[in-house]
């Protein structure tokens, strides 16, 4: 399904960054800060617990700061970690009745910390009596609601792109490519003056995906924006599909040794430093991790961001557009009034342009207020002109199929597997049942 600006905040469907995998249960925990493997115990001392992921503390210390403000009385235990460590430990946690009042969750259905996996399960508390719900475009109401209810909180939606560093394009004297064509000229300069062009840490599971999402918008559904209906029906299939041109891409990419040397064993962390840094000229990204860059590099000015492009066409170009990761209130949670009214007071206009501008996402409702990040520019016209579309796992039918995308995107760069292989992997767990 197509989604654009207009659209995007009201008549289509738009996706959540979806990047948790399954399994690494007990190396995850093993890695865990205490506070968030220790059973909650929060609730005789009335301590809101709150557990989320690395890309979310900065904008949570900010509005808790700005609660407390106003609840004097107000008491949160707080821990972050890296996403595949706290998918692992809280839906764990969330099944044994000892979960945090409130976590991180994703938007729509796909993993198994997304909305829809744990609304389905009776894990969510319903948010729907909150006004800034009634503010949620129905053209969202896949990435926030379940069966007519709102289980999560989240300020706006994303984008994926390229992250570049300005100052090495300059030096090379380069501009950012408007087409798949120019990129792999560009590519092949970068690497000719001795510089990575593209940093890719596959190590880190869900940074395998984001190439692929870049791509397929162009490969998929700009030619056939039925293809999620026609998959759902059993009359598509990954193989066979654009899907296919988009892995051929990527493989492509790395054949011609635009990447770094062995993506999986380079960590999001390094991919972050090198572009930073500028040992390699960009990384493709989700526009939530821009905050990450710019604090990993002592002149924040020289990170840019411009659309990756699959496309031939410099004029038709498309993108992904995802509502970003949020919070969710377990429904077992022994604080959960008070997890609620945090929840309640972050859906105040104020705090979702402040949660929005803190991640650079486009808040799902705007006012004067609001302000989109300077980065995001190229971005915006390509969203008026209805050429962006949900993040795939979306509508994936389960659990299964985005731990199979991650999969075989680093078996097709280990060479374990080719395009055919790696799509038919994807194949049988979208077959399966959620």
């Amino acid at each position: 399904m197509i989604t654009g600006s207009r659209s995007l905040f009201g008549q289509s469907t738009v996706s959540r960054r979806g990047f948790l995998r399954i399994g690494g249960g007990v190396a995850a925990v093993a890695a865990l800060p205490l506070s968030l493997t220790a059973c909650s115990s929060s609730g005789g001392s009335g301590k809101v617990r709150v557990v989320g992921v690395a890309d979310q503390q900065k904008p949570m210390e900010e509005l808790l700061a700005a609660y407390k403000q106003t609840q004097s009385d107000a008491d949160f235990s707080t821990s972050f970690a890296p996403t595949d460590q706290v998918q692992t430990v809280v839906r764990t946690q969330l099944a044994g009745g000892n979960a945090p009042d409130l976590h991180v969750l994703y938007p729509g259905n796909g993993s198994a910390m997304s909305m829809a996996q744990l609304a389905k399960a009776g894990l969510l508390a319903d948010l729907s009596a909150q006004a800034w719900t009634k503010d949620v475009p129905s053209g969202l109401d896949a990435a926030y609601r379940s069966e007519g209810k709102t289980f999560l909180y989240s300020a706006g939606s994303s984008v994926i792109g390229a992250i570049y560093n300005k100052k090495v394009f300059a030096q090379a004297g380069l501009q950012p490519p408007r087409t798949w064509a120019e990129l792999l000229d560009v590519c092949a300069q970068l690497k000719a003056k001795g510089i990575v062009p593209i940093a890719l840490g596959a190590q880190t599971p869900w940074v395998t995906q984001l190439i692929t999402y870049a791509l397929v918008p162009s490969a998929v559904y700009a030619k056939n924006p039925g293809f999620d209906d026609e998959m759902a029906s059993g009359r598509a299939k990954f193989r066979g599909s654009g899907w296919a041109d988009a892995l051929t891409k990527y493989q492509d990419l790395q054949k011609r040794g635009f990447f770094n040397d062995n993506p999986n064993g380079t960590t999001y962390e390094q991919q972050t430093s090198m572009v930073a840094t500028g040992k390699a000229a960009m990384a493709v990204q989700v526009s939530a991790v821009l905050s990450s860059f710019r604090q990993a590099t002592s002149t924040p000015d020289d990170l840019g961001m411009f659309p990756f492009p699959g496309w031939d066409d410099a004029g038709q170009p498309w993108i992904p557009a995802g509502t970003v990761v949020g919070l969710g209130v377990s429904a077992r949670g022994k604080n959960r009034d008070k997890a609620l009214a945090f929840v309640d007071f972050l859906g105040r206009q104020e705090n979702i342009n402040r949660w929005a501008a803190s991640v650079s996402a486009i808040p799902f409702k705007r006012d004067a207020s609001s302000t989109i990040d300077p980065a995001l520019a190229d971005f915006l016209p390509i969203i008026d002109a209805d050429h962006a579309v949900p993040f795939m796992d979306q509508r994936w039918p389960n659990a299964e199929v985005q731990p199979a995308h991650f999969a075989a995107v680093q078996n097709l760069l280990a060479g374990k597997t080719d395009v055919e292989g790696a799509l038919g992997q994807m194949d049988e767990a979208y077959g399966k049942k959620s």
